[in-house]
Formats: structure tokens, sequence, C-alpha cells
């Protein structure tokens, strides 16, 4: 096994956080020894990615912040809460261009850890808080990870409300075709019926009648004909495809929709 500690060589770091800490970064924590803190956090989850990279803060005794890879100072925390920022506000663009159902689920996978990763920031941030006193610095920070927490949780509810929404929509949008379709079959099967006897008969007994267009020109019966049959089929068409609007639901006689509060 590794015992290679994550944190940098020149960290002047109680022994113990060495020994506390695994190959990995683990969840996100606050440490404290004899005056030191040192705070686990995650990079902002990329897309796909399973395994969470860390980032480290160590702040002294006399209340230095350095990071592990982003410099020292309050800016380095700043420049790390900035990162979930930024990423924040790329799925909320992604979430208001989206139109279909498959852009809004990705924007929720790609939210839901992200939205973890912000949660569990915010409540280190915060015992990091308790453990510094009342360092403002430290509570500047944990108001900051907070409202990173709010936006992740209001937009991760506003892309499921919108899915929700699509779904619904499309569900709407098939049982309507179908009652249309429905309609149109029953359309039709009445038509069958009250032509099939007829059709029926006549196939059974034979039918040719004389009309006169036996010796009559030969284009005319056939033009003829297709223009009767033309109009029939418009007419047939406008009587099956005519919109049948649902009926209201009602209770006894009155409508029965609950009127909505004011």
């Amino acid at each position: 096994m590794s015992t290679a500690s994550p944190l940098p060589m020149n960290w002047e770091v109680p022994q113990i956080f060495h020994q506390r800490l695994g190959d990995g970064p683990g969840r996100q924590r606050v440490m404290e020894a004899e005056g030191h803190l040192l705070i686990v956090t995650h990079r902002p989850p990329r897309h796909g990615e399973s395994v969470r990279s860390g980032r480290y803060f160590w702040r002294n005794p006399n209340g230095v912040l350095q990071s592990s890879d982003l410099g020292q100072g309050p800016s380095s925390m700043i420049k790390h809460l900035e990162e979930y920022n930024a990423a924040i506000i790329k799925l909320e663009k992604a979430e208001n261009d989206a139109q279909s159902s498959e852009e809004y689920f990705r924007v929720i996978s790609e939210l839901g850890p992200l939205l973890r990763a912000t949660r569990n920031l915010h409540s280190t941030l915060q015992s990091a808080r308790e453990l510094a006193g009342n360092d403002r610095t430290m509570i500047n920070f944990r108001d900051r990870s907070y409202d990173l927490e709010r936006s992740a949780e209001l937009l991760y509810n506003e892309s499921k409300n919108e899915l929700d929404f699509l779904i619904a929509q499309r569900t709407e949008q098939q049982a309507a075709s179908s009652h249309r379709m429905a309609v149109s079959a029953h359309r039709l099967n009445i038509l069958a019926a009250m032509f099939f006897p007829m059709v029926t008969l006549a196939t059974i007994f034979g039918s040719s009648l004389q009309h006169g267009w036996e010796t009559a020109s030969a284009p005319i019966p056939f033009f003829t004909m297709l223009i009767v049959g033309f109009l029939l089929g418009l007419l047939l068409n406008w009587f099956i495809n005519v919109p049948v609007e649902p009926k209201p639901r009602t209770r006894h006689g009155a409508d029965a929709r609950i009127p909505r509060s004011p």
C-alpha cells in the first residue's frame, strides 16, 4: 500500500493530518489539530467523472490560508468557490437552451453531483468556521458556499420541473392524438356498417344497371367519375377528421373542476 500523503511536502502540518488521509481525498471534511485546520474539498465534478479530485486548504494557527494548487491567502478559496460558480452558470445556460427531454436529462445528470458537492462543501466550511471562531474570512467563505448550494438546488429543482412539464405535455399530446385516431376509426366503422349490407347483396346477386353512359363519349364518363370521387373523398375526409372537443368533467351537472385559490 502507498504511504505517500496527498498534501504538499512543504506544508508544516501536524503529522496526524498525513496519517488520517488516504491515497485520495475521501469525503469533504475538516480536520483540527494543534491550532491547525486542514480543509479537504473536491474540485467541481465533471460529467462522467466517477472519482472526485481533491483540493486541500491549510490554515495555520496565525490564520494564514494556503491551498494545494491555488496559491495562498483568501484568494485561493475564492478561486475555488468561483470554479463552482462557473460550473453552475454553465449548466444554467444549458438549462435555458434545453428544448428536449434528452437535453433536460443531461443537465439534471450533471447537476446531481454538483449539487451534492456544493452541499458537502457548505457543510465543511460551516465546520471550519466553527473551529476557526469568529474569523470573518471563514464566515464569508461559509456564506458564499451557501449561496452556491442554494443556486445549484434551485437550478436542479427548476430543471426537474421543466422535464416533468415536458413529459406531461408530450403525454397530453399523445392522448389527444390517440383520441382523434379512436374517433376516426369509430366513424370509419360506422360507414363500413352502413354500406356493408349493400355491398354484400350487390356482390352476391350482382348489379349491372343501364345508366346510358355506355354509349357516351369515352373521356366524359371517366373524368366525371374522377371528379365525383374526389369530391366524395374530400367530404369523407372532413367527416372523419372533424375535431371533437372532449367533454369537461362534471359532477351533478356542474363543472367539477376545483377552483384555484387566489
